[in-house]
């Protein structure tokens, strides 16, 4: 089975499409050598790519005859991704909302006007202890 179809009904990548552009970016390996969408992928086969900021590492079991449901995926591959990596991404979600609360985004007018309105009072405030 091709490698992008193997990715595919296995269910890391969405479509077949999303699986072909990870292999002309380099991001799939199989065997430690870079595979183009069209690779055959054999049982005991270890793939390795890079999605999500995170490389993951899958060991070919079995090759499905079609997509599968989400529950019998673990029977055609064994996950060999670290935990770390995981646990990695959560720190940096963590980290990003630490900044700006998801969601909040950029200004509206109005928050711009409010944010005017206190430098301006601010301002007052200054030339009044001036004098």
């Amino acid at each position: 089975m091709r490698v992008d179809k193997y990715l595919w009904c296995v269910r890391y990548y969405k479509t077949r499409n999303m699986v072909t552009e990870a292999c002309k970016k380099n991001h799939i390996t199989v065997n430690g050598q870079v595979a183009k969408p069209s690779k055959e992928v054999f049982p005991t086969d270890k793939i390795t790519f890079r999605k999500d900021q995170i490389i993951h590492t899958v060991i070919v079991l079995d090759i499905p005859q079609n997509r599968v449901g989400a529950k019998l995926v673990d029977i055609y591959r064994k996950d060999e991704t670290p935990i770390e990596a995981f646990q990695h991404l959560e720190l940096l979600k963590l980290s990003k909302e630490h900044y700006r609360k998801h969601g909040e985004g950029r200004p509206t007018k109005k928050d711009r006007r409010d944010i005017d309105g206190f430098n301006l009072d601010f301002d007052d405030n200054e030339d009044d202890t001036e004098q």
